[in-house]
């Protein structure tokens, strides 16, 4: 059956992560028939900042940035094919005098539509490096423009995919070389570049995957698999081998980095497993995530930092009714926050919020304007899936819980950031060997 790999951006930073991309591609034992790349490493970011300097109609900055990101994808060509170099190099100078001519051209529209039409040169080119040097080393490799084949509406930086459409022209592609296309980006019907969004590149594999009916999606990535805790953040996290797609599902809406809903709903429709695998490990154990999951439950870790609590009354001393919690949460979904914890009382009604203060600062005006409001800053909120009490008393502590909601299947609390430590340690669930380091 068809596999489906996508590269991240870590794995194609640079030309001898390109060269190991080749080496992977040649050495695993399946041969995918669809490879989805994302851009090179911090590309998107410069693009990013490249955009604002075209807004800002700042020429000498948005040309120093062009001139970077320029030399930095030449020199990744000169790089990998040295004196065999030409016709890449032209391919690559065409794009960036395009990308040159659409800031020129779209910096007076709106910004969401501007990002569209010039963030997606960072998969173009990328992928464009990636498709020259596999066939350079004799991994036959056909280039496909993913503007073409995922057919989108024009809801930019956030499209939605038109399905029908798009699984008609990924199903019309054929031939046994491998197919290369870019992750993050689609188009619409007359050919107007679109984004995906958040985990957009996942989100086009996952895409690729559903349309071919595919036996499996592989994720590499530049760590061994997906963790019950952040590794970077608790010293003794562990890796799931196994996660059923509702679990994955439920880590992700809490904040876990592990793969974004929006990725696992096509897979999930079809039962296509996912794994997730180290590109720097090849013969490590994989993560799956599929139907099946884990056979014994394994307790999970998520913590949010820089969190806002905001609690919330009637100033007229009334309840916290139905119609109360509805003009705040409605006042949320319009701020585009996401309330991370909710609870709620007779007369108060609580809300933990990530700190963007774009998005923060006027909803925090607005709520003030009807409401008695008070607020905490510098939190972290603590999310534990499949929690046991002492293991949840041995990870608190005897640091003050600010907020608080427990289910069956999760628990939460809010700390103060600064009585956290800045490596925790995982008790067991009998709440033993709950040591933290401190800061």
């Amino acid at each position: 059956m068809t596999t489906v790999y996508k590269f991240g951006g870590a794995s194609i930073q640079d030309a001898a992560a390109i060269r190991h991309l080749g080496e992977v591609l040649a050495t695993t034992r399946e041969r995918p028939l669809v490879v989805v790349v994302s851009a090179m490493g911090k590309t998107t970011n410069a693009l990013e900042a490249l955009l604002t300097a075209a807004r800002s109609y700042d020429d000498r900055d948005y040309r120093s940035r062009l001139d970077e990101l320029r030399s930095a994808h030449l020199a990744t060509v000169d790089a990998l094919f040295g004196d065999r170099k030409a016709a890449v190099a032209e391919r690559v100078e065409a794009l960036f005098e395009e990308l040159d001519r659409r800031h020129r051209t779209h910096r007076q529209e709106p910004r969401p539509f501007h990002y569209d039409q010039t963030i997606c040169f960072g998969e173009l080119l990328s992928t464009t490096l990636v498709a020259a040097w596999l066939n350079e080393i004799g991994t036959a490799t056909d280039w496909h423009d993913a503007r073409e084949l995922i057919v989108t509406d024009a809801r930019h930086q956030a499209a939605n995919v038109d399905w029908p459409a798009t699984r008609e022209r990924i199903r019309a592609l054929d031939g046994d070389r491998l197919l290369l296309t870019q992750g993050f980006i689609g188009g619409t019907p007359d050919g107007v570049s679109t984004t995906l969004g958040r985990e957009g590149s996942d989100f086009s594999a996952a895409i690729f995957a559903h349309c071919l009916e595919a036996g499996e999606l592989v994720i590499w990535k530049d760590v061994p698999g997906l963790f019950n805790a952040d590794p970077r953040r608790f010293d003794n996290a562990v890796q799931l081998q196994r996660l059923s797609y509702d679990e994955a599902i439920e880590l992700a809406w809490h904040g876990a980095k592990v793969i974004h809903p929006k990725t696992l709903a096509p897979l999930r429709e079809k039962g296509i497993p996912l794994k997730v695998r180290s590109f720097e490990e090849l013969d490590a154990p994989p993560s799956v995530i599929s139907a099946e999951g884990a056979s014994a439950v394994t307790p999970a870790f998520i913590l949010a930092e820089e969190q806002v609590l905001l609690e919330l009354r009637p100033r007229d001393f009334s309840f916290m009714d139905e119609a109360r919690q509805h003009d705040i949460l409605g006042r949320l979904v319009e701020a585009g926050e996401h309330a991370n914890l909710v609870d709620s009382g007779a007369t108060r009604l609580s809300l933990c919020l990530d700190a963007h203060p774009a998005r923060l600062e006027p909803l925090v005006e607005s709520l003030a304007a009807d409401y008695a409001l008070e607020r905490h800053d510098d939190l972290t909120l603590l999310t534990v899936r499949h929690p046991t009490e002492p293991l949840l008393e041995a990870l608190s502590g005897d640091r003050e819980i600010l907020a608080e909601r427990c289910n069956r299947d999760t628990a939460q609390r809010l700390f103060r950031s600064s009585e956290c430590p800045e490596t925790w340690h995982l008790p067991d669930q009998e709440g033993k060997g709950a040591g933290q380091s401190v800061r």
